[in-house]
């Protein structure tokens, strides 16, 4: 039986709490904060770019380490070891968004032989739903996994159904503000379940950089800047300070708390989906909380 846990990634830990297994959770990222109760759990994660500030310089810095084959992430493979885990969760999706596979690996190795190391990779909402089967299986936690995906789905079917027949509304999503970057994975599907179309959006693909002229030719009707890694306001600074080169005519522009959702590919993306349909069609899915979402001038 699993019972000691260690997550690489703040979505898989959210993936154990919902299964009602955060006692079994030995040990965390520097990035998990959610539940706010996993904070007083063992670190065994550090960022180099501590210190870092803005998305231009967070950006020309990634960019630098990744050229030279360096991990963002540093691993404490010593406090890793001592925790004892049974089973690491992590990912080999994204470059940036965790410690690096290769160094998760030569650390496993140092163990006792008997972790289980599991690398979760989703494209879409679906790909979620079956990571949390998936960490329900490896855990024997089949049933409460099952209910959870049951519960996410409905909540996902309310906004479908709730926008069926209405007409899409024209947005771009950004995923980066400074230089702006589409977005990709599973948010272009987002859109489209929250009754809109992505007009730059690259599903099941990684995000890229794209130029002002490119957005404002696009002509959207409203601009969601859902930064990954970082919250509503830390977000909203970030694009006040773009100085209006992520604008396009009149779309509304809105900023999102990307941290908390949408970069996190874990049960809270069903409610990204809400945040989306309340954006795009208010008066049909309830609207966001100013903690969620914020309409800027």
């Amino acid at each position: 039986m699993t019972e000691r846990i260690v997550s690489l990634l703040p979505s898989a830990t959210e993936i154990v709490c919902s299964l009602g297994l955060e006692d079994q959770l030995v040990g965390v990222t520097h990035e998990c904060d959610y539940p706010p109760s996993v904070r007083k759990k063992p670190v065994v994660t550090a960022s180099v770019l501590d210190g870092v500030r803005g998305s231009g310089e967070i950006d020309r810095h990634i960019r630098r380490m990744v050229h030279a084959g360096s991990s963002i992430y540093m691993l404490d493979s010593e406090r890793l070891g001592e925790l004892h885990p049974d089973l690491i969760l992590t990912q080999e999706l994204c470059e940036v968004c965790a410690v690096s596979y290769p160094i998760v690996e030569r650390a496993v190795r140092r163990l006792d032989g008997s972790t289980q190391l599991v690398s979760l990779e989703p494209e879409t909402l679906d790909d979620v739903f079956e990571n949390v089967c998936t960490v329900g299986r490896l855990t024997h936690r089949q049933d409460r996994a099952s209910e959870v995906v049951a519960g996410l789905r409905d909540r996902a079917d309310v906004v479908r159904r709730g926008l069926a027949g209405r007409p899409r509304r024209r947005i771009i999503c950004l995923e980066w503000v400074d230089p702006p970057y589409n977005c990709g994975h599973w948010t272009p599907e987002l859109v489209e379940l929250a009754g809109g179309e992505d007009l730059l959006g690259n599903a099941g693909q990684p995000a890229h950089p794209i130029d002002a002229a490119t957005l404002a030719s696009q002509r959207p009707e409203a601009i969601v800047v859902m930064a990954c890694g970082f919250g509503l306001e830390r977000s909203i600074g970030e694009v006040e300070r773009a100085n209006g080169t992520i604008a396009a005519g009149g779309a509304e522009l809105w900023v999102v708390d990307g941290n908390a959702y949408f970069s996190r590919p874990g049960p809270r993306l069903v409610d990204s989906l809400e945040i989306l349909g309340g954006i795009l069609h208010p008066g049909l899915i309830p609207a966001p909380s100013a903690a969620q979402a914020r309409r800027l001038a």
